[in-house]
Parts: structure tokens; sequence; C-alpha cells
């Protein structure tokens, strides 16, 4: 009879492994000698040695396939913020993750690294150097970020040294860098729209933006530090650059970066966000005759307009985290990976 091999401890799963910060968080993996296999509702790309399982998150069975011989399984599917398909968020982030949580124990995985949000404390009001032991929000900004804190409750909550199943979670903030779908091509697209000139507020508002990089660093350092009698079993560690900087500025680099005109006009942020919160009960009204979409929402007025940043000294102290790529080499290399989004080229395409 065949003897079944012991499962290695450099066997991984990546759940959502397809997405943004999933494939460079798989790439990595390889690069430091882990066999991968990734599971997600499609497949964007092959790299050798990686196992690609195509399913549907709330499947158990087609999860249990992907689970199998793997003890380490990183949690990074979900809808990107800032849709309003609110089923889509509850069937991902918590049934979806419930199925998840099942599907590990089953197949005897014994750690489950989460990608949460640092947004789960956030309520649209000022945080400076925000620690983890801030209570979740009790009026999130969106219902994506409702979501995301059951899901992390759950996850945390599931976390047992007496049945050899520890769990962790990862709370990001502003993540960017190289394929990154959402930030800078939604910045270059409202720039050439012409709706890039204003700053709202002062423009003196301090936020964390994290390099996908050292995103994914935080991730491997919390799986490799995650035993029983780690600090880690069960808590939640903000990772960012540990770079606080003003939010208008850091659209101004990205921006110039690639050949655009900095915001350079201010609007009060009272103002703003009043008009947001009217064309947000307008928008409701009219819902039943007819679909808006304004650029202008509550939510993304109070990321634009207060301070947001968090504090990594519990990620440093527990896991011995620090940033492998500082802000200023990140936005460097973010804004010379998009080359096709240079004002330049798009001018000379459209002509």
């Amino acid at each position: 009879m065949a003897t079944r091999l012991r499962p290695s401890s450099k066997r991984c799963a990546v759940i959502g492994g397809s997405g943004f910060l999933g494939r460079h968080l798989v790439e990595r993996l390889v690069d430091k000698g882990y066999t991968v296999t990734v599971f997600d509702i499609r497949q964007s790309y092959t790299i050798p040695g990686v196992t690609f399982h195509q399913g549907d998150l709330c499947d158990k069975q087609a999860l249990l396939k992907a689970l199998q011989d793997v003890l380490l399984v990183f949690h990074c599917a979900s809808p990107a913020p800032g849709s309003d398909d609110r089923a889509l968020f509850h069937r991902v982030n918590i049934d979806g993750t419930r199925t998840v949580i099942e599907a590990c124990q089953e197949a005897g995985v014994q750690r489950l690294v989460l990608t949460s949000s640092a947004s789960v404390v956030f309520e649209g009001t000022d945080i400076k150097n925000g620690k983890e032991d801030l209570p979740y929000a009790k009026k999130p900004i969106d219902y994506y970020t409702e979501t995301k804190i059951q899901q992390e409750k759950l996850v945390l909550n599931a976390c047992s040294k007496e049945r050899g199943f520890l769990t962790v979670a990862i709370r990001p903030h502003g993540i960017f860098g190289p394929r990154d779908p959402q930030l800078v091509p939604i910045l270059v697209d409202t720039a050439r729209r012409g709706k890039m000139k204003f700053i709202i507020g002062d423009g003196s508002n301090l936020v964390d933006f994290t390099f996908v990089e050292n995103v994914v660093h935080g991730h491997i350092l919390a799986a490799e530090c995650l035993k029983a009698e780690s600090p880690l079993c069960g808590q939640a560690y903000h990772i960012t650059n540990d770079e606080p900087v003003r939010f208008w500025d850091f659209m101004s680099q990205v921006l110039v970066g690639l050949g655009y005109d900095a915001p350079r006009y201010h609007l009060p942020y009272w103002l703003v966000y009043g008009i947001a919160v009217l064309l947000w009960f307008l928008t409701l009204l009219l819902r039943p005759l007819v679909a808006i979409k304004p650029t202008f929402t509550p939510m993304r007025v109070a990321l634009a307009g207060t301070h947001h940043y968090y504090s990594c000294a519990r990620a440093k102290r527990d896991m011995g985290y620090q940033p492998v790529v500082s802000l200023k080499e990140a936005i460097t290399r973010t804004v010379e990976s998009y080359p096709h989004l240079r004002r330049d080229v798009l001018k000379g395409a459209k002509s």
C-alpha cells in the first residue's frame, strides 16, 4: 500500500489568487520556494508550478479539492470596493468566508491568513496613528466595509489552539502598485475628464497608501510567525508603508508622473460633503426611475478629506515587520508600470 506523504509546511493555497493582491502574493510565495495552489472564480495568468482551481467560493466541495494536503491558506478574495452590489459583497465576504473556514477545518488546514482592511474601524472621521484596539465601526462608510467587519470577526473567532486551527487578519490600507486595476486607472480617467482640478479641504490630511509588495510581505510574515505560542493567534494587524502622506500630495505625484496637471483649487470639506450627502439621498429617491452614479459620494469625500493613517507598532513587535519598499520608490515604480496611461501616449492614440 502506498504511503501518503505528509503535507509540507511550504505548500499553501491562495484563495482569490487571480486578483491584484493575490497575484503579487502568489509570485512572491513562488520566489520563496512555496508550492502554491490558486483557487479563484477565474484564471487570469499562468505561472510554472502553480496549480489553478476554478470554482465558486461558496462551493465547499470545490474548495476541499483545492485544499488537499494544504496546511496554510491565504484568503484574499473580495469584490472591489466601490460597487453597489450588496448581494455580491454578502455572498463573497460573509457566506464565502464561512465556507472557507469550514473547508479549511475539514481539510486539516492549520493556518488561515485573511486579507481584511483598515477601514473596518473607519467611520468617516479623523483617525491618526490608529491602533488595532480601536472598536469596529458602528457606522461603516459603505456596505463593503460592513461585510469586511463581519468577515474579520468570523475568521478571528474561528481561531482555536485546541483544534490546531490558527487564524490572523492583515489590515492593509490604500493598496497600490503595478497592475492595480483600481486606483491609478480611475485616477487617470478622472483627470482626463477634467475632474481632478479640486482639492477637498485644505489638503493637509494625512493618509496611508501601501505598496502592494509591502502588503504581500506582511501576509507572508504573519503566516510564518503564526504558531500556537505566538501572540498573532486570533489577532488583527495593520500593514502600511508606515509613511503617512498628504492625500492630495500622493495623488499629485501620480498624476504629474503620468503627465497630468495636479489639482490646485480648494473646496471646503463641509461643502463638498454636504453636496455628496444630498446627491446620495437624491440617488436613493430616484433609483426606481433612473440609475445615477454621482462622482462624489460621502464615502469618497470622507476618504479624500480626512486623516486616516494607522500604526504598525504591533506588527513590528510581534512579527518584525518593516516595509521593504519606500513610498518614494513605490510611487516611481507604479508610475513607470503604466506607460500606456501617460497623457502623451493617450493623446497620441486619440489623434
